[in-house]
């Protein structure tokens, strides 16, 4: 049996043992930066489990991806052992040869295993939902469950995460039926657990209408409009006061979509009617139509009052029309982009929470619109944040027709 010898230019020796090991970390290297590149930075739906038994699960994929990944990398450093130009002399000793290669197997096949377990655990753990409740059944919980949740909401730094798995729990709370005894604990009878809700949820959306009305009605910038307006479509430039509101679009979805649930709920849950007789309902309403008609503004969408006999909706119900002919030029030519995609899907949002509400409450809403009563119930009586009273009333009626699109 002849033994393998490597000799180099100047004499020395190198054992085949070290040359596989460094074409094989070579592969591994080239095969990771591959992996890194083509995954996506989203993390993928995980069932939610206690951690062991999540991690548990996540072993036989593990295996079978690095069982994958090693045979890949045993390909490759082997073209790479046969191609790459050598000065080297060798003999073939092939016991010792393969004892080697099942060696390198077998590191290279823990070594990516690992990488696997982690890459599983780490999705795990970033994608386990953050609770802000009392143990079911605790003191806590059978008396205040909500103050763990309002204090992460009130408390703590607004551009801090701990406040967005708030928002997002809030959201799962309000939208889903699997913790009920939490919702139930904000229709409390002193109504004031729903209203700091409604308060946390609210401010953000006022806080987009009140910036994007800045901006589309600032007399400062007349000259900084014209400019944009003589420029091409291609060159236009976006305001870059309302770039950095609009890419909080996931916020803006989860207190849209906690505020409408929530209302839609308390048509059924609600024992003690604290959100009509708190106000709440006003509130909701109206906020979220003038932050609607701000972001419509923004992407150049005007929309002009009318006579109240100039259309009529079926029902009995008047409706007023967008007008089409008047366009914003300047946020007419925003329709393509990343800001003006932001702007579009707050405003899908905002029209489905609306929706939402004027579905569980459409009797009720349409006996008020009869009588006279749909402002008084619905319509706070204070200045909208965006637009005038009239214009949330006449969008309402819109709403109310379903024929808002």
């Amino acid at each position: 049996m002849h033994r393998i010898t490597f000799s180099n230019a100047d004499g020395s020796s190198t054992s085949p043992s070290s040359r596989s090991l460094t074409l094989f970390l070579i592969s591994f290297t080239v095969i990771n930066k591959f992996i890194i590149f083509m995954r996506s930075d989203l993390l993928p739906l995980v069932v939610q489990r206690p951690p062991f038994f999540s991690f548990k699960m996540g072993v036989p994929s593990a295996a079978r991806q690095a069982f994958k990944l090693t045979v890949l990398a045993l390909v490759i450093s082997g073209i790479l052992l046969e191609l790459l130009p050598h000065p080297f002399k060798y003999g073939v000793a092939t016991t010792r040869f393969f004892v080697e290669q099942i060696t390198s197997f077998a590191a290279t096949f823990a070594i990516f295993f690992s990488w696997e377990l982690t890459h599983h655990l780490h999705w795990v753990l970033h994608t386990k939902r953050s609770i802000f409740a009392p143990p079911k059944g605790s003191a806590a919980a059978e008396t205040n469950p909500s103050e763990h949740l309002l204090s992460a909401l009130e408390e703590t730094n607004p551009t801090s995460l701990l406040r967005y798995l708030a928002y997002l729990d809030l959201c799962m709370v309000c939208e889903n039926n699997v913790d009920t005894w939490r919702r139930a604990g904000f229709f409390e009878e002193t109504s004031e657990t729903y209203k700091r809700v409604i308060a946390v949820c609210l401010r953000p959306l006022e806080h987009l209408a009140t910036k994007l009305g800045e901006g589309s009605g600032n007399p400062v910038d007349k000259a900084t409009q014209l400019s944009n307006q003589l420029l091409s479509p291609t060159d236009a430039r976006p305001d870059l006061k309302n770039v950095e509101e609009l890419y909080n679009f996931q916020l803006y979805a989860w207190c849209s979509r906690s505020v409408a649930s929530l209302t839609a709920c308390s048509r059924k849950e609600d024992k003690f009617g604290v959100a009509q007789l708190s106000g709440s309902n006003a509130a909701v309403v109206s906020t979220l139509l003038s932050c609607l008609l701000a972001v419509e503004n923004f992407m150049g969408k005007k929309t002009n009052l009318q006579s109240p006999n100039q259309v009529l909706g079926p029902a009995g119900i008047k409706w007023a029309t967008v007008n089409s002919g008047r366009v914003d030029v300047a946020a007419g030519r925003r329709r393509s982009g990343p800001v003006n995609s932001k702007a579009y899907a707050i405003a899908d949002v905002l029209k489905t929470s609306i929706y939402q509400i004027v579905s569980a409450f459409h009797d009720e809403m349409l006996a008020g619109a009869k009588a006279n009563l749909l402002e008084k119930n619905w319509i706070t009586t204070g200045k909208p944040l965006f637009g005038t009273r009239e214009m949330l009333i006449q969008k309402l009626r819109i709403f109310l027709d379903f024929r808002a699109t």
